[in-house]
């Protein structure tokens, strides 16, 4: 097959969706973002195994998980800048290289130090890919076929995380979970084979200045300290000045950040969306949304394996429902809000999901799935679809049209942040610290008051929905085709399995 132009000059220059190259593109950008939403659904399975191996407490893995969502939090939007002005093909590919020999150092890493600091490489080689597929599908793609390819994006894409955790157990399960870093050494070569001789280069012309590297560190160092604090407040002691110093500067650094963004002439996270009554309202819904959902699922894969006796396989397959009706009723839900407002499914899906981790506080030893599990997991995964497609439209729409990609990337990003700092909150506040995860009684306990505290928290976001979100006077926004099909969620992929807060794609 012939490869296609190395760069876009105009709409005549573009792919249709139906032609062999614009198929190609679309597996190049989807096996991409496959790469790191099978990662993240697979790492929330492997947890109790690395704890086993390296004989780590719950900090240890707290930051397996954190390590990448830090880096890939912090440098997301600076991602979309580079490939923006240095070419999407370029960056995206970057992204890909950088992500493959990560995760081989992840799979060879012969103490937790070195698992952690692979994570954090991780993350930022996602960091690069995960804007890149996106926009080069919205630059690639002739007008008329650019809703068809960014939907046939997300939905392969989400095949591609409900398959994660089902192939990720069985890794764990028959082989070692380091194999489930391993698997990625495969699929990264034929990405790269595939952009280097079918994808069309693009960049934005209109894209000039200097990348704000200085927000980006204050970001990413501001984090860091935050999470580190948060994470080590329950074990040193909120009264040890390592942790009171760390805090401090993490406040200093992140003030810093805002002060840094309100002056640059470049700025990685334009503040002026915030103007937005309505974008700002339905950010502080997510942020309280999302956390309580990052901290309820990086636990939960624990719990069903140290407590109710799940094997990594079953673990991993056990919330498939939740995808099944995500993927079913999403594009529904969306359709609906666009027809009478997104207030409604904003303020009872919460509730929805709320009462869904609510349920999950009947898990225990016994761990029957059919009479403790599927109930908590259909409630669940019911307000997982009103909800998404409702708050993330009502994001891009929300700001300015031109701003639809980057209140697209604030979105997800302030989605990230939130998980972030909520699995390094909720298991000291549920009082699951140490070694807590190796002693089942003790950690089911403390399991179930995270479940309690993440679905108040549920409760409370569809309370500041109902407070704060309102619908559109004569119909909603137009949406673009493009953002119509980022809709899936703002987490990169419906978030529907145990994995923690790193759902992406």
């Amino acid at each position: 097959m012939t490869a296609v132009p190395a760069t876009m000059s105009g709409e005549s220059d573009r792919l249709a969706y139906a032609s062999g190259r614009g198929r190609w593109v679309v597996a190049a950008t989807v096996l991409g973002s496959a790469i790191a939403s099978i990662d993240a659904t697979v790492v929330g399975i492997a947890l109790p195994a690395i704890g086993r191996e390296f004989d780590s407490g719950l900090a240890t893995l707290q930051w397996v998980v954190t390590a990448y969502t830090l880096t890939l939090a912090s440098l997301l939007l600076v991602g979309g800048a580079l490939g923006d002005r240095y070419g999407r093909k370029r960056v995206f590919t970057a992204g890909v290289i950088w992500f493959a020999l990560a995760s081989a150092l992840c799979g060879i890493a012969p103490n937790p130090a070195i698992l952690i600091a692979a994570r954090a490489l991780q993350g930022v080689g996602a960091a690069l890919l995960t804007p890149g597929s996106l926009a080069i599908l919205e630059a690639s793609f002739r007008t008329e076929d650019r809703g068809k390819a960014i939907g046939a994006w997300s939905g392969l894409s989400g095949v591609a995380t409900a398959i994660g955790p089902f192939l990720g157990g069985w890794l764990v399960q028959a082989v070692s979970w380091r194999l489930i870093f391993a698997i990625n050494l495969p699929l990264a070569a034929l990405v790269v084979a595939v952009a280097q001789r079918h994808v069309p280069d693009s960049h934005d012309p209109d894209a000039t200045g200097r990348i704000d590297t200085a927000g980006a560190a204050l970001i990413t160092a501001g984090l860091v300290a935050l999470t580190y604090g948060l994470i080590d407040g329950p074990t040193d002691g909120w009264t040890s000045p390592t942790v009171q110093i760390v805090l401090i500067g993490a406040v200093l650094l992140l003030g810093g950040f805002v002060v840094r963004e309100r002056r640059a002439a470049t700025p990685m996270l334009p503040l002026n969306l915030f103007s937005s009554t309505q974008f700002t309202a339905t950010n502080i819904v997510t942020f309280v949304l999302y956390g309580a959902l990052g901290g309820a699922l990086f636990l939960l894969p624990i719990q069903l394996q140290q407590v109710s006796g799940y094997t990594a396989l079953e673990a991993g397959v056990s919330l498939l429902p939740v995808t099944a009706l995500m993927l079913a009723l999403s594009a529904r839900s969306g359709a609906l809000a666009a027809r009478i407002g997104p207030r409604l499914q904003m303020s009872l899906g919460p509730v929805l999901v709320g009462s869904g981790l609510a349920l999950f506080t009947q898990v225990d030893h016994v761990g029957s799935y059919v009479t403790e599990v599927l109930p908590a997991v259909l409630v669940f995964g019911l307000g997982l679809a009103t909800t998404v497609a409702p708050l993330t439209t009502t994001a891009l729409t929300a700001a300015p049209a031109r701003h639809a990609g980057m209140a697209s990337a604030v979105n997800n990003d302030v989605a990230r942040a939130a998980g972030l700092i909520a699995v390094a909150v909720l298991p000291a506040a549920a009082g699951i610290t140490g070694s807590a995860y190796l002693h089942p009684a003790q950690f089911s306990t403390g399991f179930h008051t995270a479940c309690l505290i993440s679905a108040a928290l549920c409760v409370l976001s569809g309370v500041l929905a109902a407070a704060t979100i309102r619908n559109p006077h004569q119909g909603p926004a137009p949406v673009s085709p493009a953002a119509k099909h980022r809709m899936h969620c703002s987490l990169d992929a419906p978030p529907a399995h145990p994995t923690g807060p790193e759902a992406v794609g």
